[in-house]
């Protein structure tokens, strides 16, 4: 079987890490070893510790190597920082006096941030001729809006619009936290420390039910869709115009 490119939507925390480990290892079925993996680490302006990630990166990368008789068996792996924190404001911060309202006083901005994440994933695949983008949502964070069965849904088919593949293939295997723990572990892995523990809202309150969340998305969606169109057509002004500005004051 031919090896393709894979992307992780990845922050050193415990999930994606193990994702991580599983697609350089190829033990998942839906993570055949790839020919190379790009560790997307999306900055949304709002994070601490900035160097936590390419830490543990790196770390792996030294761990995961010893598992091969022959280094360059390893799939390379690179991380790549890319900057959402422009498409972050204008799908939530600039925006949110008017958008609680909206959406029955919800708290959506991490809903926000991860469409922006997959924004730019889809530009970032798309542009290196990626075929498949994984993220390590997991039933035992679905109190976070985005990683619930409506949002993995929407964002999925969303993606396929512009040929992506998405999906999420640890979320039932790791419903449990040691799950994740003792296969980390296996793997002589960091098995403890999240990287959503490292951002500003990581910890902000939210009642957001599948119903605002999915009304949230259906009205984002073709705005998101408009501005990737726009960028890969070249169309610059029209993919500034797709977001309004929230405030008028520069």
């Amino acid at each position: 079987m031919h090896k393709q490119e894979l992307a992780i939507l990845f922050s050193g925390g415990t999930d994606s890490l193990a994702l991580y480990a599983l697609a350089t290892a190829g033990h998942h079925p839906d993570l055949p070893r790839p020919r190379r993996i790009h560790l997307l680490n999306m900055l949304n302006g709002m994070g601490r510790f900035p160097d936590f990630t390419s830490n543990r990166f790196e770390t792996a990368k030294k761990i995961l190597v010893r598992r091969f008789p022959e280094p360059e068996d390893m799939p390379k792996a690179l991380l790549v920082e890319l900057d959402m924190g422009r498409l972050f404001q204008d799908l939530w911060l600039d925006r949110y006096e008017e958008l609680m309202p909206r959406y029955g006083g919800k708290n959506l901005v991490c809903v926000a941030c991860k469409v922006a994440m997959h924004i730019r994933g889809i530009l970032y695949c798309n542009e290196h001729l990626i075929p498949t983008l994984v993220a390590g949502y997991t039933k035992k964070q679905n109190y976070y809006p985005e990683q619930t069965p409506v949002f993995m849904e929407k964002i999925s088919k969303f993606s396929g619009q512009f040929g992506l593949s998405v999906h999420f293939p640890v979320y039932d295997d790791f419903e449990e936290v040691m799950t994740t723990r003792h296969l980390l572990e296996d793997y002589g892995l960091p098995s403890t420390g999240g990287g959503e523990r490292k951002c500003l809202f990581s910890q902000t309150l939210t009642t957001a039910t599948e119903k605002e969340i999915g009304a949230y998305l259906d009205d984002m969606l073709p705005l998101a869709q408009n501005y990737i169109e726009s960028i890969q057509d070249g169309r610059i002004r029209d993919a500034a115009a797709c977001f309004p500005l929230g405030s008028k004051t520069l």
